[in-house]
């Protein structure tokens, strides 16, 4: 699913849309052991309605952060499709549109065996349909029978007591520490995914779309073991890769103007796209154009293919928003400075009465340090 889909079937998430419906939910709550506490399924029509939207909006958030970083998509390895493989479940669990318990239920298991998880969390299964409208050239919708897409959201939240701190005992005129045991369930998933995807606009049955809430830190026995796929670098992954790449390759060449050149052209990579449904992906060959613009030399650049292969493997290349740097911040044991986008072009580093300098033009000699504004003479 590429940005625009992502945002179609998001947009649409809505009692308030004519083309999509919230059909049927299953709802479990299972103890920090694992056990199965309990579970429950309900025609989304007949829960309370303050009840309802809280499961839409916790369903909803599966589908929110950025394509490449919060969303990433999988395709199904070849043993997902053997018996009690996770195609296999997850097909089921959506073809009956979440009405036959025993799908439900071999569902519900494959989550809680195989995944990892800290505490006590609540899962959220949510059986859906969407109207899809032909469209022309155009983008406008055609007046013709709309294709069905069903598809089920899952939502993993997490379930803990809070914590209100001090109260005012009212009959003893004492402030006194609330003792709270209610197990409150997060509305915020922390965990989830789409399945099957919408590509094309159309059903993909063949790939899941996965969704963490901290996408340097995403659940990894959600891809690999519940939902049986190999799991791609994360975007923090993606960008140690590429600095163990610029280390391995520029080496001694990688100067203050090579790293701000290589942000820059990463960041225009990226501006330039910002109306297209797929995001720009950095190969081998585009790397190879962006490091001879900012300088590098030609020897250096001969290890940059094999380098790049060892990196990353066999994935299609690095997502080049997941590459940039949004500040650029020069530190030492000492000292620390950070620079915005639009003033990198301002440092430069020298060499003045025999030492390594770094030297900042400044515009206005007015500054201010430690909230104080001085002026340099």
């Amino acid at each position: 699913m590429n940005k625009k889909e992502v945002a179609e079937i998001k947009k649409n998430f809505t009692d308030s849309s004519g083309f999509f419906t919230l059909n049927r939910i299953v709802s479990a709550y299972v103890d920090p052991q694992k056990n199965l506490r309990c579970k429950d399924n309900k025609l989304y029509a007949l829960i309370p309605e303050d009840e309802g939207a809280v499961m839409m909006e916790s369903l909803k958030k599966v589908l929110g952060g950025s394509v490449g970083k919060n969303l990433t998509e999988y395709e199904f390895p070849r043993e997902a499709y053997q018996e009690n493989g996770a195609q296999i479940d997850l097909y089921s669990a959506m073809k009956n549109k979440l009405e036959d318990e025993v799908s439900n239920d071999r569902l519900l298991t494959r989550i809680i065996n195989n995944m990892e998880y800290e505490m006590a969390y609540t899962i959220i299964i949510g059986s859906c349909s969407y109207s899809i409208m032909t469209r022309d050239k155009n983008d406008e919708a055609l007046d013709n029978a709309p294709e069905e897409y069903n598809f089920i959201v899952t939502a993993i939240c997490p379930v803990c007591t809070g914590d209100d701190g001090l109260m005012f005992d009212s009959e003893k005129n004492v402030i006194v520490k609330k003792a709270n045991t209610d197990l409150i369930v997060s509305r915020a998933p922390t965990d989830g995914f789409l399945y099957p995807i919408f590509s094309d606009r159309s059903p993909d049955v063949n790939s899941v779309m996965y969704y963490t809430k901290t996408p340097k830190k995403p659940n990894i026995s959600v891809v690999e073991d519940v939902l049986g796929c190999g799991f791609t670098m994360s975007c923090q992954g993606e960008r140690e890769h590429f600095h163990q790449i610029l280390t391995d390759v520029v080496a001694d060449e990688l100067s203050y103007t090579v790293i701000t050149q290589v942000n820059d052209a990463l960041r225009e990579i990226v501006d330039s796209s910002r109306n297209e449904t797929e995001l720009p992906i950095i190969d081998d060959n585009k790397l190879h154009i962006i490091l001879s613009d900012a300088g590098v030399s030609s020897e250096k650049l001969e290890a940059l293919p094999a380098v790049f292969k060892e990196k990353v493997g066999d994935a299609e290349g690095l997502t080049a928003e997941n590459l940039i740097d949004r500040k650029t911040v020069l530190a030492t044991p000492e000292i620390t400075i950070n620079i915005s986008r639009d003033a990198t072009d301002k440092v430069r580093t020298s060499v003045i009465g025999g030492r390594r300098c770094l030297v900042i033009d400044l515009d206005d000699p007015s500054i201010s340090i430690n909230g104080l504004t001085t002026i340099l003479t």
